[in-house]
Formats: C-alpha cells, structure tokens, sequence
C-alpha cells in the first residue's frame, strides 16, 4: 500500500470517527470468522459500522489532532489486531452488544475507545452498556415530567372524594339513627 492509499484510507478513517458518537475498540485476535459476521450482523440492526483497524492508518488519521488529543493517544497506544464498531446511532446499544458478545466469546476482548472525542477505558465501555436504551432513558424523562401533574390532579381530586365519603356517612347516620 502506497503513500497516497495510505492518506485516503486515513480521511475515510477520521470521517468515520467524527461522525460516530462511539468508536468501541476490541482485540479480535482468535475469532473465527463466523463470530465475526454474527458480530456485524447484530450491530448492523443498530446502525453500527464494524471494521478491522490498520493501526498505522489509524495513527496518519489522528496524528494533525484534529480527533482530539484523546483520539491521538488512544491511536498511539493501539497494538495488535484491532476491531471497530462506529456506533452511529444509540452509543449504549451497540455498547450492550459488545460487552454481552466479550462475555461469551473469550477471544474477543475490550479495549480502550473513544466516546466523541474523549477516550473511555475499558469499565467506561461497561458503564455505557448498563445504561438504558435511548426510549427508556427518554420514557423514564417523560415520567418524572409527568409525576408532579399527575399528583397534582390526586390532590384536587381528594377534596371532592372527602367531601363525598363524609356525606356517605351522614346521610347512613341519619338512615339508622340508632347507631
């Protein structure tokens, strides 16, 4: 690969990078190529984007530092076979996915990545795979918006239904004047 393939890989590398909310990085080394494609099929569905990492091309890509000083020394620190997925869309889905598929498969490990322009470590990447999906972070937001109006109407609704049970009582009060 010549100088100019190099570069051109590099600017391809670096727009993937500044487009992806989460770049999560992971050593492959051992994994057949069957899990590989299992891998890319289910992150797929997530609008993430699986690609091998040419470490020297991943350097040339970061090292004007226009990914950020982070970005800079997660590519310098990169060894080995390296597999990204760019997430594009909800970053802790495609995190889920690549913790549960790094508990089942010991060959595939996780490595340090990069969240935006800031580099996440390894239990940063767990962290992010706990957290809820965007629509339950988004549904559990639109409930505790909802919580003070809905005990709001509970409070003005206990008034009448006092009133009511007070009446009730009166009026089986003077139903049976002997109680």
């Amino acid at each position: 690969m010549d100088r100019n393939e190099k570069a051109e890989l590099a600017s391809v590398l670096k727009e993937k990078f500044q487009k992806a909310t989460v770049a999560l990085f992971a050593d492959y080394k051992g994994l057949s190529a069957p899990q590989a494609d299992a891998l890319r099929r289910q992150l797929r569905s997530l609008q993430t984007e699986v690609k091998v990492l040419k470490n020297n091309v991943a350097r040339l890509a970061a090292k004007d530092g226009s990914l950020g000083n982070d970005a800079k020394a997660l590519m310098d620190d990169t060894v080995g076979p390296t597999l990204v997925a760019f997430a594009y869309g909800d970053p802790a889905a495609a995190a889920k996915v690549v913790h549960k598929f790094a508990q089942d498969n010991e060959a595939f490990t996780i490595k340090d990545s990069l969240m935006g322009d800031k580099r996440i470590d390894v239990s940063g990447v767990e962290e992010l795979a706990k957290l809820p999906s965007k629509e339950v972070l988004l549904a559990m937001l639109l409930g505790t918006l909802n919580a003070p109006v809905t005990n709001f109407v509970g409070v003005l609704a206990a008034v009448p239904r006092s009133l009511v049970t007070v009446l009730a009582a009166i009026e089986k009060k003077k139903a049976n004047p002997q109680a």
